[in-house]
């Protein structure tokens, strides 16, 4: 195999199916790509069962050229690169090691830059795009559409206001044009060593908005913090679930002797904590995110500043938020399955509190928030009877 014949392979994985997320090669399995959140095998001549010769190969091309990360792979046994095929298709592209062999996971990026109308984001998150500084975080775990989502916002941004941009991903996964603004974006490794050090330089910059592709450390979030206090808006993403670790991952960063200094600071600093998770839809055309809304107010900074306790929780200002745009995850995947749009099983499987979530849909709950859209929710004989079998639901809760 050389490096040529890695793109032709690449065409045919992809020609699999439109909906594909990534492709993966790992020894001992053939190239394999993921649709909907479940891994595919794909035939192609000679690459039944990948060897470690050949994955290696793989990782070789991809990174014909890359000095700067062919170091970083041999230093840290692992690499984040870009990766086109010109004028066809862009990939965000993880290699790294594993028991002595190399594996390759390839995100697909699609070309258009997402809106959130596209997105199927609550449209509330439109208001964004109007904040003038401050922080605000897109947090969820790995492939639940963070970047997505960034990507949305800030082409929002660039279509309604002249700002200048600055962006700092690792690495760069949709390509901006300049609408109304004007956009630089920086790759960490090929524009920049480390997200800290390219923050830094970017309030040098005369930035409106500065997009961190992640805050990872504590100089990191520092210097994201000081750029919100001194009139920037940033956007930055956390690998964390939901809104209250989001707080205590923030917190946790810094030493103990600071936590009220912080606490402080970011209850004043942060606008929206936004948080996502992908669920199968019900008739198996894709998946469909789920968004947890937390958004400033005088009640969430409070909680934020002098920490939660018992009847003063993030999630309980999110659930009688309504009103101001807030809600939390539970709330909306009710809704999703009351409206058939997704399964019970995979909605209660990706709940925050699966439990509170069956005596809700079961009609046993008592909470503020069924009662009050009990009516709006109410069964139609259109509706699926297992899906709202309340006797089942009941028998599910006593197993």
């Amino acid at each position: 195999m050389s490096f040529l014949d890695l793109p032709p392979i690449l065409d045919k994985m992809l020609a699999v199916a439109d909906n594909i997320s990534d492709l993966n090669f790992s020894v001992g399995r053939p190239p394999q790509v993921e649709i909907n959140g479940k891994l595919t095998p794909v035939e192609i001549k000679g690459l039944r069962s990948l060897t470690p010769y050949q994955t290696e190969i793989i990782a070789m091309s991809l990174m014909e050229g890359n000095i700067d990360a062919a170091r970083k792979f041999v230093q840290t046994g692992s690499a984040d690169i870009s990766y086109a095929i010109p004028s066809r298709v862009r990939f965000r592209v993880n290699l790294f090691k594993q028991r002595g062999t190399i594996s390759v996971v390839m995100r697909v990026i699609p070309t258009n830059v997402p809106t959130i109308e596209s997105l199927e984001l609550p449209p509330q998150l439109g208001e964004i795009s109007h904040l003038k500084n401050g922080i605000v975080l897109l947090t969820g775990p790995t492939g639940s559409g963070k970047s997505s989502t960034l990507a949305a916002i800030i082409d929002k941004i660039n279509s309604e206001y002249s700002y200048h941009i600055v962006t700092i991903e690792d690495p760069i996964e949709f390509l901006h044009t300049h609408k109304k603004s004007t956009i630089n974006q920086r790759e960490l490794g090929t524009d920049t060593p480390a997200f800290a050090l390219g923050l830094r330089a970017a309030l040098r910059q005369a930035p409106k908005v500065i997009l961190v592709g992640e805050m990872r450390d504590m100089e990191t979030t520092e210097i994201a913090l000081e750029a919100s206090e001194t009139g920037h808006l940033v956007l930055s993403t956390l690998h964390t679930t939901d809104a209250s670790k989001t707080v205590n991952r923030i917190i946790g960063i810094y030493p103990k002797s600071e936590e009220h200094i912080i606490r402080t600071r970011l209850s004043q600093a942060f606008r929206y904590i936004i948080s996502q998770r992908l669920i199968p839809r019900a008739d198996g055309t894709g998946r469909i995110g789920a968004v947890e809304v937390c958004k400033a107010t005088p009640r969430t900074r409070e909680y934020i500043e002098h920490g939660e306790t018992e009847g003063k929780t993030l999630l309980e200002a999110m659930n009688d938020g309504e009103l101001e745009g807030m809600q939390h995850f539970d709330q909306v995947i009710e809704r999703m399955i009351r409206n058939g749009i997704i399964t019970q099983e995979d909605g209660l499987a990706f709940a925050t509190n699966a439990s509170n979530l069956m005596l809700r849909l079961s009609g046993l709950g008592t909470s503020d928030d069924m009662l009050s859209r009990r009516e709006e929710h109410t069964y139609s004989p259109g509706r699926s009877p297992e899906r709202f079998n309340r006797p089942r639901a009941a028998e599910m809760i006593e197993r």
